[in-house]
């Protein structure tokens, strides 16, 4: 029989355990800093008013985070490279937003609240200024100490992916196809860069002329910064035109069009068109497990105190 001793190394062995693998709730910060959600939505409703597009730049970067090695804040980090790979080079943006709203929670809970967190809700907050559901947003990450330009190269899909391509990096993050094409209807606000979509406006047969036209005239066929918007129709709020514009073949890149152009993805592109209470639940389920991708909890990781780099 095991001694006393023995005994109690296993059992703190097993609370260690579980505190490195503690599940995100959704009541994490209730009584550590309680009026964290409030803090996030002032901060969001400043910057939403300053500047609609921001909202859809928020939950782009969380897309961007959790792709690449779990929801843990690593794409915040200035050093690592992962803001200077090639998907988010010059493209992703709202670290000025996250910066602001890190400072009014540390204010008021100093130490507490991670900043892979507050991605998160400012993700949901974006979403819902705009027009889009809310839900509540399971919480408990920590922050990466590390940051990976790497993965960020290889798990994140370029706008010119097909279908199996894009099914296949987002089954790599437990995502399935229905997943994927739900959380895609996020196109549905924010804006693009001409050199994102140049080739498709200007070389692809499955594009509505009149689009494709519409398109060219602020974008070069040899690509620029020039923006246009995701979903032509109600480019600044969240609904399911998205959808309409896919099956009208206004897709504006080619792994938007993919989801809609003969193949698997069809019949549910068809089914969010009609029923855009459909597609905003299952919007609300795939965010939600979006987020719960490979984060650290725990004792894991840290808590920054400033977003863009490790604690000292």
């Amino acid at each position: 029989m095991a001694g006393p001793s023995i005994l109690h190394c296993l059992l703190a062995i097993s609370l260690l355990s579980c505190a490195a693998h503690a599940q995100l709730t959704t009541n994490f910060y209730a009584h550590r800093c309680p009026g964290l959600e409030a803090i996030v939505r002032t901060g969001m409703i400043q910057a939403v008013a300053a500047e609609r597009r921001i909202g859809a730049s928020l939950l782009r970067l969380f897309f961007h985070d959790c792709f690449v090695q779990g929801c843990d804040g690593s794409v915040l980090l200035d050093a690592g490279g992962e803001k200077t790979a090639i998907p988010n080079n010059s493209s992703i943006r709202g670290f000025k937003v996250i910066d602001t709203i890190k400072a009014s929670v540390e204010k008021k809970c100093p130490g507490v609240v991670s900043c892979a967190d507050i991605l998160a809700l400012t993700a949901r907050d974006g979403a819902f200024l705009l027009g889009g559901p809310t839900w509540a947003v399971p919480l408990g990450r920590r922050d990466s100490t590390t940051a990976n330009q790497g993965l960020a190269n290889a798990n994140l899909p370029a706008p010119s992916s097909n279908l199996s391509t894009l099914i296949s990096k987002f089954a790599n993050q437990g995502l399935s196809p229905a997943e994927m094409t739900a959380l895609s209807g996020a196109h549905t606000i924010g804006q693009a860069q001409c050199r994102n979509f140049n080739d498709r406006i200007y070389n692809d047969t499955d594009i509505d002329p009149s689009f494709a036209a519409l398109r060219r005239r602020t974008c070069p066929s040899s690509g620029n910064s020039n923006l246009a918007p995701m979903d032509v129709q109600t480019p600044a709020t969240f609904d399911a035109d998205y959808y309409r514009n896919l099956i009208a073949k206004r897709g504006l890149f080619r792994s938007d069009q993919a989801l809609f152009n003969g193949g698997s993805q069809d019949a549910l592109v068809r089914q969010y068109c009609a029923n855009p209470a459909l597609f905003r639940s299952d919007f609300v389920k795939a965010m939600v497990k979006m987020g719960n991708i490979n984060p650290l909890t725990g004792t894991a990781g840290e808590i920054r105190a400033n977003c863009r780099v490790v604690n000292s």
